[in-house]
């Protein structure tokens, strides 16, 4: 909106052209056309001095250098691997950086090549035929999963059994989904970081649509009891949920070949560990196939008989009766998608399982030089790890990891004596000094 005769450059109409707008609408100025409350109406000056560019940076500068400066070894679904300088120089290309959304009709030719690219790497790590082309988060694919379980399972049932350990926003975004549904989250036990099977053979039913289960789990384990998991969710004609990451994927059991009919997760490559900023996977049968949640790119050929890609499938109701859409959900994260694709392209199938292996052996030597330390004991539970595990500490957590950060590290706190790191090849280097601080601040 403008009063300036000359037009803005936001809403460039000349004051005749405003006028003649108002009148055929049949108002008196513009104003009118808004019904914005007293309470919240602003109606005075922001009181910002204009500055130039250099005095904004370095005022932002000095805001930002108030940050403590920690080594992070923090995990819980979110991973930090180095992400090689191709990656950005590739994807900041204007062929891929648009102010337009790259997930309609009118999306490039090369970059629906790319996410076909990604949804074939997907493929191939879970074993499963089908993939879209990204979704927000793990999170918001857990929750397209259950609502995916209750519309394809045949028998009623109204049951989501996700594991006790499960990250508490994962569970929350889960809650939310299916508050508008007759389908109710329930907890099932896990037994030394693995999922109790003898609990949770008795909490199945015929009225559990959708069995849950993580691979590594929260806690870094390596599920060791997939195919029971997957014969007790197909016992019950239930459908088997595995969440899991491609890094993982690479070395662990392939889904698909332990009952997997769902497959959900974040994907860590491509871009710095954001806390919040991720990609979420969605893979599943071909049997679920216009069920699928989000957008999938297909590849055709045009009518000159050359290779094409195209969106194939939009299940949202924005492209298809709203009585036959699966998911309104809105946007995906193509750019991202993008990135992990040149991210495990450039690491090659051999890199990405090296990178896996390095972060085994990882978590397996910082364990056992926490374990040396007194007053620590670590790994907590009996298992195989991937990137992180569980410490126990003598000294009340929250203390020790207080004193940590004192010392420039950050590691979370699970409980009153229960501590996780998490190291990958971001943060490998700084184990040393991370061993040499616990032992001052764990005695």
């Amino acid at each position: 909106m403008s009063s300036d005769d000359r037009g803005s450059p936001f809403a460039p109409h000349t004051a005749d052209e405003t006028a003649a707008m108002l009148d055929a609408v049949g108002v008196a100025d513009e104003e009118a056309l808004f019904d914005v409350p007293d309470a919240v109406r602003f109606d005075g000056e922001f009181g910002i001095e204009p500055r130039s560019e250099r005095a904004v940076r370095e005022e932002v500068g000095e805001m930002l250098a108030r940050n403590d400066e920690v080594t992070e070894f923090l995990g819980r679904g979110h991973y930090a691997h180095y992400v090689p300088s191709l990656v950005g120089h590739l994807s900041d290309r204007s062929e891929f950086l648009t102010s337009y959304t790259q997930y309609q009709p009118e999306v490039a030719q090369g970059f629906l090549q790319a996410l076909f690219e990604y949804q074939s790497m997907l493929v191939e790590l879970t074993g499963l035929p089908v993939a879209n082309c990204s979704m927000y988060d793990a999170a918001t694919a857990l929750g397209e999963a259950a609502t995916l379980a209750s519309r394809v399972r045949q028998t009623t049932g109204t049951r989501v059994l996700v594991p006790e350990h499960l990250l508490h926003g994962r569970r929350e975004v889960l809650e939310n989904y299916v508050a508008g549904s007759d389908l109710t989250v329930e907890s099932y036990p896990m037994a030394d970081g693995n999922a109790d099977l003898d609990a949770l053979g008795a909490q199945m039913d015929d009225e559990v649509v959708m069995l849950y289960a993580e691979n590594p789990t929260v806690r870094g384990c390596i599920e060791e009891s997939l195919a029971d998991l997957g014969t007790l969710a197909d016992e019950h004609e239930t459908l088997f949920t595995l969440g899991s990451d491609p890094v993982a994927l690479s070395v662990l059991e392939e889904p698909a070949s332990v009952g997997a009919d769902v497959v959900v997760g974040d994907c860590s490559l491509g871009l710095p560990s954001a806390y919040g900023m991720g990609l979420g996977l969605f893979a599943c049968r071909e049997e679920f196939l216009r069920q699928v949640p989000g957008r999938l790119v297909g590849a055709s050929e045009d009518d000159t008989g050359r290779r094409a890609y195209t969106l194939t499938l939009q299940t949202r109701e924005q492209h298809i009766r709203r009585e036959r859409a699966t998911s309104n959900i809105c946007t995906n994260q193509a750019w991202v998608a993008l990135r992990a694709a040149m991210h495990v392209a450039s690491l090659g199938p051999d890199g990405l399982r090296e990178l896996a292996n390095d972060c085994v052996r990882y978590a397996r030597d910082l364990a056992a030089d926490l374990d040396a330390v007194d007053g620590l004991h670590a790994p907590v539970h009996d298992r195989h790890y991937l990137r992180e595990f569980p410490v126990r500490t003598d000294q009340p957590a929250g203390a020790v990891a207080a004193d940590l950060r004192d010392e420039g590290f950050a590691v979370h706190t699970l409980d009153d004596h229960l501590l996780q790191v998490c190291v990958t090849d971001a943060n490998a280097d700084a184990t040393d000094d991370l061993v040499a601080a616990f032992q001052e601040v764990a005695r």
